[in-house]
């Protein structure tokens, strides 16, 4: 199947959907460095899927996405501080750890397919 645009990718949908759990989740945490850091992260993960698809280049694109790992494992190293400052509850953890390592592999699949 031919892709005609970054927002038919599946990790950028989902990447979207977590970057809006996240900023609600996050929006009146007074840890500003933290905060910033952490929706820093989460929003890499989309951009980066974008820009290496609209560069039109297979190798250019598979750069861009293991960025977008990359900013998907500091969102998740983030987490693990978020639980224990106690920002968050092991369920909320759970839910947004789930969500990036779907992500995750969702993005190590494009890669084998490029």
């Amino acid at each position: 199947m031919k892709i005609n645009s970054f927002e038919e990718i599946i990790a950028w949908q989902k990447a979207k959907e977590l970057i809006m759990i996240s900023y609600k989740l996050f929006r009146n945490n007074r840890d500003f460095p933290f905060r910033d850091q952490l929706l820093r992260a989460v929003v890499s993960i989309m951009n980066n899927i974008a820009e290496g698809f609209e560069r039109r280049g297979d190798k250019e694109l598979k750069h861009f996405l293991f960025i977008a790992k990359g900013s998907a494992g500091e969102f998740r190293s983030m987490l693990y501080l978020a639980l224990d400052l106690q920002y968050i509850s092991k369920t909320d953890f759970d839910n947004l750890y789930n969500r990036s390592v779907e992500i995750s592999r969702l993005l190590s699949g494009f890669i084998k397919t490029l």
